[in-house]
């Protein structure tokens, strides 16, 4: 499998407050953004895969939204966040 537990713990223990720390919108997000990626990376070689290309819309929608909140909630830690992972808004 493409994302075992050390490399959520990994990601978690980069982004978020703490390796076990799976529910700030910083670690949910960084999360989203690996699965992001690797589900274009597929997307690349399999065009015509219809369900993940579904999974990955829903990902990308997920991700806005915690992006959002965090912008709503705190600008500094949406910037850093958004300056961390290189996204783009």
């Amino acid at each position: 499998m493409y994302l075992d537990k050390a490399k959520k713990a990994e990601i978690f223990g980069k982004y978020g407050k703490s390796n076990s720390d799976t529910g700030s919108p910083e670690s949910q997000i960084a999360l989203f953004s690996y699965r992001i990626s690797h589900l274009t990376e597929h997307l690349k070689k399999n065009r015509k895969d219809y369900t993940t290309a579904r999974s990955l819309t829903q990902l990308v929608g997920k991700r806005r939204a915690l992006l959002n909140y965090l912008y709503d909630r705190d600008v500094e830690r949406y910037r850093a966040i958004i300056k961390a992972l290189g996204l783009r808004r």
